[in-house]
């Protein structure tokens, strides 16, 4: 039973300093991209960590089982919001999400491109 707890103890303790560490590169990076980065291993190894420690705490039962399954749908959606987040960021800056069209030598846009 004691042995359960400090490894619980310990996987909680991590968990803790990934999201201080997270938090704390958030708050030193510059722009938006660069924090963006920083966010991964808040939204990924922190719960991970947790699941262990329900893991390591409660066994194999239905609270376990519970938690993997939302630690899954966190992996999965991860991507998404961070693309998601990544096109809110550059539609705020540029007001469009889409690369800019370059012109050629003459001022005009190439042949075929589409006018706005």
């Amino acid at each position: 039973m004691i042995v359960k707890d400090v490894v619980s103890d310990v996987l909680l303790g991590m968990a803790v300093l990934v999201v201080a560490g997270a938090s704390l590169g958030v708050l030193l990076m510059r722009d938006a991209y660069q924090k963006l980065h920083f966010v991964t291993p808040a939204a990924l190894a922190a719960p991970a960590l947790v699941a262990l420690a329900v893991l390591v705490q409660a066994g194999w039962y239905e609270n376990t089982g519970e938690t993997f399954l939302a630690l899954v749908i966190m992996a999965a959606a991860g991507p998404f919001v961070s693309h998601a987040t990544v096109r809110a960021i550059r539609i705020r800056e540029k007001g469009d999400w889409r690369l800019q069209r370059i012109n050629g030598p003459s001022g005009r846009a190439p042949r075929g491109a589409r006018e706005r």
